[in-house]
C-alpha cells in the first residue's frame, strides 16, 4: 500500500497546521507551502478538499485562512488520508457495490480482505496528528550503524 503524493502532501500540511497553536491559530497556504515545502498550487487544491471534508474551517479575506476544525488529538491520520483518498480500500473487494474482479464468484480470499482492512484503517486511525506533530529524539547514525551491525546474520 502506498499513499498518493496528494495524501502525502495532505498529511505534511496537516501536521504543520497543528505544530501551530495546537491548529487553533489561523494560517494560510502560502505560509505552509513555504514551510512545509508543497508547491503552492498543490497546497491550495488541498486545502480545499480539507475543508470541504470538515477537517479545517477557512475564512477569506484580510486575516483570514485556515484552521483546525478540532483539535489536533481528535484528528486521525485516517481521516486525512480519506478527505484526499476517498475510503480506505487495500482492494476492490472491500468495496460490496464493485464486481469488477475476474476471481469474484470463487476467491476464498475475498471475505478476509474486509477483516484486513478493517485493521489498516484502525492502525492508521490510532494515529492523531498530535502524535505526528511530536518531534521524535533523533538516534544517532552510530547507533543506527551498530544496531544494523548486530542484526546481520552469518549465511
Amino acid at each position: 500500500m502506498r499513499l498518493s503524493s496528494l495524501a502525502d502532501y495532505a498529511v505534511v500540511m496537516m501536521t504543520a497546521a497543528a505544530r501551530h497553536c495546537g491548529g487553533m491559530a489561523r494560517v494560510n497556504a502560502t505560509s505552509l507551502a513555504q514551510e512545509t515545502g508543497v508547491p503552492l498550487p498543490t497546497a491550495q487544491k488541498l486545502v480545499s478538499r480539507l475543508s470541504a471534508a470538515g477537517l479545517i474551517e477557512s475564512t477569506r479575506g484580510t486575516g483570514g485562512g485556515f484552521r483546525l476544525s478540532r483539535p489536533p488529538s481528535a484528528i486521525s491520520l485516517a481521516d486525512v488520508i480519506e478527505a484526499v483518498e476517498g475510503p480506505i480500500g487495500l482492494t476492490t473487494c472491500v468495496d460490496n457495490d464493485r464486481h469488477d474482479c475476474a476471481l469474484d464468484g470463487t476467491c476464498l480470499v475475498r471475505p478476509h480482505w474486509s477483516v484486513v482492512n478493517r485493521a489498516v484503517r484502525d492502525a492508521l486511525a490510532g494515529v492523531s496528528l498530535t502524535q505526528l506533530a511530536t518531534p521524535l529524539p533523533l538516534v544517532p547514525a552510530k547507533a543506527v550503524e551498530r544496531a544494523s551491525t548486530d542484526m546481520k546474520v552469518d549465511a
